[in-house]
């Protein structure tokens, strides 16, 4: 194990270098100035190295085996009704054989996006700069309610087999026609809320739970059926976070 997060740290210290160059570098050669308290931003450099390590160390010993192990359980014939263990019995079982697979999609979505770091300072942001017009918990609740009907229409998709590009066009079509009648306020941070939704907690299980599925499903395969999820994940916010609003704007309208 320690052979193995010396590795990944390794190979983490290549992938920042870069970003530690580009910014010493423009601050020294272009803006010609002096890095304000060297030691505290060095010291700061040496710790995101080690939490990405140790982040990316724990993704491959507890998340990916978490979520393959959760997919495997959540799709064997005992557990959904299949009565055996064999592969034909549970090639046989239609889509709806597999609802406790949509409900935990849909658990495991909301929980990881209303713990996403990134979401909360977004939602902190728009709540100051609009004088508390958007409130912190409504925007987190749409994100996540959008994330969780995502991955569970995403976990559809893989049992189902169905083309992904269905899903994908449909869903942007719908988010266009929203964007003509949205209110005009919310419409780029409904943007921004499908891509802050995507990082570190919500991608590592999500992507976890799709390649699990599509490991255990007879017929899937991890390649072209396993990923997805985050694009899912990545879409349907934008329709929540203005449904939201559209909702909101019409609530407020006097009767």
């Amino acid at each position: 194990m320690m052979t193995d997060l010396l590795q990944v740290l390794w190979i983490t210290v290549w992938d920042v270098l870069p970003i530690a160059g580009i910014i010493f570098g423009f601050q020294v050669l272009v803006l010609r100035r002096p890095i304000l308290h060297l030691r505290r931003v060095l010291l700061g450099f040496f710790l995101v190295l080690l939490g990405l390590g140790f982040f990316l160390q724990g993704l491959e010993m507890a998340l990916f085996p978490l979520g393959k192990l959760m997919a495997q359980q959540l799709t064997s014939a005992n557990f959904i009704g299949g009565g055996g263990e064999g592969s034909s019995t549970t090639q046989s079982l239609d889509w709806d054989a597999y609802f406790w697979v949509y409900i935990f999609a849909f658990a495991i979505g909301f929980a990881t996006t209303i713990a996403e770091p990134a979401l909360l300072a977004v939602a902190l942001k728009a709540h100051q700069v609009s004088g508390g017009a958007i409130g912190v918990w409504g925007l987190r609740n749409a994100v996540a309610l959008g994330v969780a009907i995502g991955i569970a229409l995403g976990t559809y998709r893989i049992v189902s087999g169905t083309p992904l590009h269905w899903y994908i066009i449909s869903g942007y079509v719908v988010v266009v026609i929203q964007t003509l009648f949205a209110p005009r306020m919310i419409i780029a941070l409904a943007y921004d809320s499908g891509g802050v939704t995507t990082s570190t907690v919500t991608v590592p299980l999500v992507a976890a739970l799709g390649l699990g599925l599509a490991s255990t499903i007879p017929g899937r395969n991890p390649v072209f059926d396993g990923f997805g999820l985050i694009a899912f994940a990545s879409l349907f916010p934008i329709m929540s976070v203005m449904a939201y609003a559209q909702f909101s704007a019409w609530w407020a309208k006097p009767s």
